[in-house]
């Protein structure tokens, strides 16, 4: 049985395969499109995914979407006539794309999937399941726990915004929710907006800004803005936003409460104040998962959390929870945004729909690290690397991972394209650029001079998972660099008073460990833990590296820059490794220097995506 997941239409298109309740493939579209968080009809990924099972459409049994149209359309009428007269102005932008476009999607999707296969058959064959069951779904299913809780929080599926679901073998039930416009997501975009980011995109840089400042106006946003109860669960009040209405995150009436208008990020300097709001956000969103997270535990007595949603990338508030204790074991989907609601719309279809048995294997999760997209064979990627005018050597891989393990202890900066490319929006040792975590200055060259990105976006390790106890205050597995945890207090460096003096990004250059390329501005971390039975290639590079400085820790980040989604092909690595100050890219077995390269193929990678 195989059952072909999407989403679609809204941000994070993607698409996901499912045979016989396992899951064998899934990706996003932006890999293939090199569009930021592409929202088209996922063509692309579809294709991916048919070419990775040996079939085509006509080989798929199900296409299921990930959420249900109508009920949008229904929540977003109800709102604008609840709201009415204040929303006309939003409603007139809104509705014609309704009306032309996204109301029909059913008709649309049909459409499509005929174009693909003509003998598929709409009716019978495409299914609809709600967006937070779809989210649910794809964090109980893939699980390794026979039973959890499941708890779902992001901006707003089609009425729900939070949601509880308990999970037992194949059955899946969702118990609570919490309805739109009451939302942990987009009290958090709202904050994105008003900080100067980009919503919808800008949300984790919201993360990483709050170690620079105090949660000085958390109380303000508990008493004014979020009624936040003892169980977890909230209210917003939406005199201060104008999602609902207008065009605009926030209100007048909440820029009049915190004296400042929203920043203007193409005039407006990042400043302490700015810090403290993204601090103080991120205070009440980890209170409410603490609350909800112990709750939850008292209510139904089982030991298992599973966490999905947008809110689930929150891997400060996942650190919380874990280390709080109220569930013994933490699980979350890599993908946990919209994206991922592709792949467990496939796996609602599978398990409740179609009745397919659940295999469950104990302490090991069944989405294979996420490693479920495209892959390369060594030759292609000869002919690929040769094609783009590329000049490289090739080696055997003993010989691959120390010439590289080499190269970072060196201090180089280096490009790593191995194996099937990660599904969700972290690099995990598929198509990621490496450093080395001791460097001083590593962390803000990648920034600057790779990525070409704010200085105090932070990066993490990649740690072997034998050694992550002796290096982090975690002893337990982070295979998706999903929790964050303190470097243990024997790495730290003690800060001098003057040191400790310093506000904001002042702090950014002070060292503060033995591996300061990774350890934020209040000493944390946000941790990959590596297997080697997982992902053999990366486990033996870290090992490497172990061996010659004594340190089995790498910094980790996306391979991309700014505003680019993380390569897919050879072709990408190498434009990439092209238009920055990256030293060498290591694709297979194939070895590539910056000095060795044609200076004429080099491309102005600042200018060539769209800040995100």
């Amino acid at each position: 049985m195989r059952i072909l997941g999407l989403s679609a239409f809204y941000h994070d298109s993607a698409a996901a395969l499912v045979e016989d309740g396992v899951v064998t493939a899934a990706a996003q579209e932006e890999r293939f499109t090199r569009r930021k968080h592409d929202s088209g009809f996922p063509i692309h990924a579809i294709e991916y995914c048919l070419e990775a099972a040996g079939t085509d459409l006509g080989g798929i049994d199900h296409v299921v979407f990930y959420d249900k149209p109508f009920l949008k359309f229904e929540r977003l009428l109800e709102t604008y006539l609840a709201f009415a007269p204040r929303g006309f102005a939003s409603f007139r932008v809104a509705m014609p794309v309704w009306l032309r476009e996204k109301l029909f999607q059913k008709d649309l999707l049909g459409k499509k999937l005929v174009a693909l296969a003509p003998d598929f058959d709409v009716k019978g064959q495409l299914l609809f399941a709600e967006h937070h069951l779809s989210h649910a779904a794809s964090a109980f299913f893939p699980s390794p726990f026979e039973e959890a809780v499941v708890l779902t929080m992001d901006g707003v599926g089609e009425w729900t915004t939070t949601s509880v679901a308990i999970g037992r073998g194949k059955d899946l039930e969702v118990v609570k929710e919490i309805h739109f416009p009451h939302s942990l997501g987009l009290l958090y975009s709202a904050i994105t907006y008003y900080t100067g980011f980009r919503v919808n995109s800008g949300e984790y840089k919201v993360m990483g800004l709050a170690p620079y400042g105090e949660p000085k106006y958390a109380r303000t946003l508990l008493d004014n803005v979020i009624d936040l109860k003892p169980d977890g669960s909230f209210r917003l009040d939406q005199a201060y936003f104008e999602y609902c209405t207008g065009l605009r995150m926030t209100s007048r009436k909440f820029h009049d409460l915190f004296g400042r208008p929203p920043r203007r990020p193409d005039r407006d300097p990042l400043e302490p104040f700015h810090m403290d709001m993204a601090a103080s956000v991120q205070a009440v969103t980890e209170e409410a998962m603490l609350r909800l997270a112990r709750a939850l535990a008292a209510e139904y007595g089982i030991p298992n959390l599973c966490l999905a949603g947008g809110v689930a990338l929150n891997c400060v508030g996942n650190g919380r929870v874990l280390r709080d204790g109220a569930f013994e074991n933490l699980w979350i989907q890599p993908a946990a945004g919209d994206a991922g609601g592709a792949l467990g719309a496939a796996l609602a279809a599978a398990h409740l729909h179609l009745e397919t048995p659940r295999r469950v294997t104990p302490g090991k999760d069944a989405m294979r690290g996420s490693y479920l997209g495209p892959a390369f064979g060594q030759t292609d990627i000869e002919a690929r690397l040769t094609a783009a005018g590329a000049r490289f050597r090739v080696l055997d891989e003993t010989a691959t991972i120390d010439a590289t393990a080499r190269a970072l202890a060196d201090g180089k900066a280096v490009g790593w394209m191995q194996g099937r490319m990660e599904f969700g929006p972290r690099a995990l040792g598929g198509r990621s650029i490496l450093g080395d975590p001791r460097s001083p200055t590593m962390q803000k060259t990648l920034n600057l001079k790779v990525k070409y990105r704010e200085s105090f976006r932070p990066f993490a390790p990649s740690v072997r998972r034998e050694d992550v106890a002796e290096w982090f205050e975690l002893d337990a597995d982070s295979p998706y660099m999903l929790l964050v945890a303190g470097v243990r207090a024997e790495r730290r460096r003690e800060m001098t008073p003057e040191e400790e003096a310093l506000f904001g990004i002042d702090k950014l250059n002070v060292p503060r460990s033995d591996i300061p390329a990774v350890t934020h501005v209040d000493y944390s971390a946000r941790i990959q833990t590596v297997r080697a039975d997982t992902h053999p290639r990366y486990h033996a590079l870290l090992t490497r590296f172990k061996e010659l400085t004594g340190c089995p820790v790498l910094v980790n980040t996306s391979f991309n820059v700014r505003g680019e989604p993380i390569v897919c092909t050879p072709e990408d690595a190498f434009r990439c490794f092209m238009g920055t100050e990256l030293d060498m890219l290591v694709a297979g077995d194939c070895l590539l220097l910056k000095e060795d390269q044609d200076p004429a193929l080099g491309r102005d990678y600042k200018s060539a995506f769209a800040l995100d």
